[in-house]
């Protein structure tokens, strides 16, 4: 039989200072998006929902190559690291988006097939 241990959690192992594995970094994480949870399935007809997915994690110096950042963000987080109260540090945000396809009642209730644009996040960077 196969078991898991059971990790200390980081505030039972007195955590004071921010992971330095990555693990906090600048990623895509999972979001589903139900319709019927946000009040539009009375006009989409499909997809209930979709995986709209969404961005979060600190943009570190130095900035490593995965994080996709631009030349602004590396030298604003340069600029944050001497100076913590002149700049922000870079945001963690989408860099690539894809669209969906969805069909819905128009106002004369007629069904439309329609792709939205930007929809789903594909990637994430530091800008």
């Amino acid at each position: 039989m196969l078991t898991r241990r059971k990790r200390a959690s980081s505030m039972s192992m007195g955590r004071k200072h921010k992971r330095k594995d990555g693990r906090d970094n600048c990623r895509r994480h999972p979001l589903y998006v139900d319709f019927a949870d946000v009040g539009w399935n009375d006009w989409i007809v499909a997809p209930p929902g979709y995986d709209a997915y969404y961005c979060q994690g600190d943009c570190p110096f130095p900035m490593a190559d995965h994080l996709n950042s631009t030349n602004h963000a590396i030298v604003q987080t340069l600029v944050n690291s001497v100076n913590p109260s002149a700049v922000p540090k870079a945001c963690c945000v989408p860099t690539a988006l894809s669209s969906i396809s969805m069909l819905y009642l128009d106002e004369e209730n007629k069904v439309v097939l329609k792709n939205y644009q930007d929809m789903a996040v594909l990637g994430c960077g530091c800008r």
